[in-house]
């Protein structure tokens, strides 16, 4: 991927470096592999090293090396809903896992990402900003190439709709409760002292008579951390049998990311992406909702 800024006033007679830390907000790592990349720092295009003086006008040109994606192809299909220059949104259904596993080694988001590049013509990692549990169904916003990640990262912010065991008491919660995996399992976390920060806020959207539906909006990204938090408030997530919910009216956990808010790593500009709810939470909130009269 080929990047282009134009140098600012306050750049005028600063190094390059400077202006590719604090203006390109590039990671020293990043600058040393495309410094080493034929043409992959260019000033006005010309070929230019760090230590260059800049001038106020100038065009500085970054070509991001790609990584070699060894994944095997996927057959199957998942919908691109937003696509650009820099980045890619998936709507995952549940069932399939974002990232190969020991117990999933294929047909997971990233080998559907192998099959598209291989496609396209391009050769790159799968480089997603947030991952989804395999039963979570929802949007996957991915980067590109190596200097988009970090900026999708800093600047996205998901929303789920869940549906949870219990009534939810109050209308809008903040959990700030730190989380890490239970010694005894590789899979399950916990709340505990010693965990990582980790804090999501809701706000309930219905109460039915033995279920609740709440917007989610987690404000850190812990492994498991919105199931993990509404166990912990005694409300686990429907079908989350891992976390106490029950699979009586859905089989999978009841949790869907249906937007995604993120900045355009080359305008600036503020994207809004949305997912509309699946047929199987459709339908078990239809149930509720025949439950309820």
């Amino acid at each position: 991927m080929i990047y282009e800024f134009t140098v600012g006033t306050e750049y005028d007679g600063k190094k390059l470096s400077s202006f590719l830390h604090s203006s390109a907000m590039m990671s020293s790592s990043l600058i040393r592999s495309v410094k080493f990349t034929e043409d992959g720092l260019l000033i006005d295009g010309e070929k230019a090293q760090t230590d260059a003086l800049l001038c106020r006008g100038q065009t500085v040109t970054i070509t991001v090396p790609q990584s070699t994606n060894l994944l095997t192809p996927s057959s199957i299909t998942v919908p691109i809903v937003y696509e650009n220059e820099s980045a890619l949104v998936y709507d995952k259904p549940a069932g399939i896992a974002t990232h190969p596993t020991l117990n999933y080694p294929y047909d997971t988001l990233a080998n559907v990402y192998a099959a598209r590049i291989s496609e396209t013509g391009e050769n790159d990692v799968f480089r997603p900003v947030n991952r989804l549990d395999k039963n979570t169904s929802g949007l996957v916003l991915a980067a590109k190439d190596r200097y988009a990640a970090p900026l999708l990262a800093k600047s996205a912010r998901k929303q789920y709709y869940a549906i949870t065991e219990g009534i939810v008491p109050d209308d809008n919660g903040r959990i700030d409760a730190p989380i890490a995996r239970a010694s005894e399992s590789i899979i399950q976390r916990i709340v505990t002292a010693d965990g990582a920060p980790s804090v999501t806020e809701y706000e309930v959207l219905e109460r039915f008579e033995k279920h609740t539906l709440v917007l989610v909006k987690p404000c850190t990204g812990r492994t498991h951390q919105i199931r993990v938090h509404f166990a912990h408030l005694g409300f686990p997530l429907a079908g989350d049998t891992l976390y106490g919910g029950s699979d009586q009216y859905i089989d999978r956990t009841a949790l869907h990311c249906a937007i995604v808010h993120f900045k355009d790593p080359i305008t600036g500009r503020m994207i809004k992406v949305q997912s509309a709810l699946p047929e199987d939470m459709k339908g078990f909130l239809d149930t509720l909702y025949e439950l309820n009269k």
